[in-house]
Formats: C-alpha cells, structure tokens, sequence
C-alpha cells in the first residue's frame, strides 16, 4: 500500500514531513544529496517522533582532542535522548547500538511523494 505524504516542493533539505500509511506514523525528508527517503516516525530507544528532531551533522573524532563535524544534513537526531541515525545508511545509528530506523520505500510521481509499506532496500 502506498500513500501520499506531501508534494515534492514541500519537502526542502533538512526538513521532515510526518504522515502516516495505513495507521503508521512516517516521515519523509531529503539527504543532502536530494534523495527522498522514508522512515518510521518512532525512535527505536523508546518511541519519540523523530519528525519533532532535528536533521543535522555529527561531530567526529579521528584522535583525543580533534572533531570535525561530518555527515552535514545526513544525521537525524532524536528529540529526547539526542540518539542520531544516519539518514543514507538506511537509518543506522551512530553509535553502537542496537536498532537503526525502519525505512520504507518512498518516490516522486506526478509532484507527490509516496510512501509504500514495503522496507525500503
């Protein structure tokens, strides 16, 4: 089953829609290379709406005392416990733990994003 979310236009960088398909909370956002992509709306760690997040970067460590911040518009954070997942490793956390975001299939057809209930690959 598939379900409009929004129209493309509404869906800039950096930002999620939520929606839902068949009673299931979703969202959908860009990754910083314009992919649309659609995960479950609830953080695997105890349930918060991700789409009340925020999609960021990650700071990074190669060595004690040296950070960049990478992944810029790639990292979505979770609103009460800062968990981050990265958005185009099909919702993989960053740290090791256990559980990444359900993503599902979404696409672009006639101006409309769609989400389909199938995983996404």
């Amino acid at each position: 089953m598939a379900a409009v979310i929004c129209r493309e236009e509404e869906l800039e960088k950096q930002e999620m829609i939520p929606g839902s398909v068949d009673n299931i909370p979703v969202f959908v956002c860009r990754t910083s290379e314009g992919e649309v992509r659609a995960f479950i709306d609830r953080c695997p760690h105890q349930g918060a709406c991700m789409s009340k997040g925020k999609i960021d970067g990650a700071p990074m460590s190669t060595a004690p005392g040296e950070y960049s911040f990478e992944h810029e518009g790639d990292i979505v954070r979770c609103p009460w416990h800062g968990r981050e997942y990265n958005l185009r490793e099909s919702g993989k956390p960053l740290a090791p733990v256990k559980g990444k975001l359900k993503e599902f299939s979404a696409y672009v057809e006639d101006s409309y994003v769609y989400v389909e209930l199938k995983r996404g690959s």
